[in-house]
């Protein structure tokens, strides 16, 4: 991919279809899919001429601006939540200047980002906007100063996202930071079914699992994901055909691992990425996120069968971090040089 590789890119999870096909360039192209909005009463709907001011404290009629930062995984829970507010009658704009409420979703990964997100928050408040939190930074770290007062959205309660605006909008500050558990068994976050209004209507981000198994001494995102929570496979294949059925035609798997699939819930990545394969029609593809390297080294060969499918991407993204071992060790990485170029040569060989 020489055209790929002219510039250099910083982190290949911070990039969201900047090199990928333009929507015209795609097969069975389908305009973006918008959510239904919720029916209101008769009166209200006979009475378009008299709809609330946007300044209203009634929820509902006022317009909203998301902006998102950092991996793949973070775009699609913000996709999700534009999806639910838009749903409920929301209007999601892409002009900052006219929103009453900033929902401002952020990634802790690196510096940059969550200073671009401390300072929204700051030009928000300059702009007597309503502001509502999301993501990363928010999660980690609940009680920074700049924080105070202001209403916050768990990587795993997006699901209640209205709830958390309407509350807003009437100028309460609410916190929904807690983790959702089954019978005491931390589950994976958000239903998968949720409607959603996608940044790119052919491209379907699919989070697989939230968390991962490793304690890397450097990484906050762990304090934010928390450990390996995996969605059973039926529910991942679900919301694959659905998406294919909205008009997409791509489906992008991400994770903060997508290597650790399963390990939680007596499976695996290769079962899981044969299963989707046998529901991607033709002309769509499948394109796989990050994978640390001790969770794939097991699976090498069955992980080259299907990055060899016609209608999977040849596509890997496995992060070195370092090329020392010793560094590696303080860094918790779990795995060593060896290691990673056992990876990468097994997988470029096949």
């Amino acid at each position: 991919m020489p055209a790929a590789c002219e510039s250099v890119l910083e982190d290949i999870e911070d990039i969201v279809s900047a090199e990928d096909l333009k929507p015209h360039d795609r097969q069975f192209v389908r305009r973006n899919v918008f959510p239904k909005v919720r029916k209101r009463n008769s009166q209200k709907n006979a009475q378009t001429d008299d709809e609330p001011p946007s300044d209203s404290i009634i929820p509902g009629v006022q317009k909203i601006w998301i902006r998102t930062w950092g991996c793949s995984h973070n775009n699609s829970d913000g996709e999700y939540m534009a999806g639910q507010l838009a749903a409920y009658g929301y209007k999601i704009t892409d002009n900052s200047d006219e929103a009453d409420l900033w929902l401002l979703n952020s990634c802790t990964v690196k510096n940059p980002a969550e200073d671009h997100f401390r300072n929204s928050i700051k030009k928000a408040q300059e702009g007597k906007k309503k502001v509502v939190l999301a993501g990363c930074v928010p999660q980690a770290q609940p009680r920074q100063e700049y924080l105070k007062g202001l209403s916050i959205i768990g990587v795993q309660q997006i699901d209640r996202v209205v709830e958390v605006v309407e509350e807003t909008i009437k100028g309460h500050s609410v916190r929904l930071l807690g983790q959702k558990k089954d019978n005491g068994k931390r589950l994976g976050g958000a239903r998968l079914d949720l409607p959603k209004i996608r940044k790119n209507p052919l491209i379907e981000i699919i989070s697989i699992n939230t968390g991962c198994l490793n304690a890397c001494t450097y990484c906050k995102t762990k304090h934010a994901r928390g450990d390996l929570a995996s969605y059973p496979i039926e529910e991942l294949v679900d919301r694959a055909k659905q998406s294919f059925q909205e008009g997409v035609c791509e489906i992008w798997l991400t994770s903060e691992d997508t290597g650790a699939y399963g390990r939680d819930i007596g499976t695996d990545l290769p079962t899981l990425l044969w299963k989707l394969v046998e529901v991607i029609p033709e002309g769509a593809m499948l394109r796989l996120g990050m994978t640390n390297p001790p969770y794939i080294l097991e699976h090498l060969e069955e992980m080259a069968k299907i990055l060899n499918h016609p209608r999977v991407y040849a596509f890997l993204h496995i992060p070195v971090q370092s090329a020392s071992d010793s560094v590696l060790m303080d860094m918790k990485r779990e795995y060593c040089v060896a290691d990673f170029k056992q990876v990468v040569d097994f997988l470029k060989e096949k």
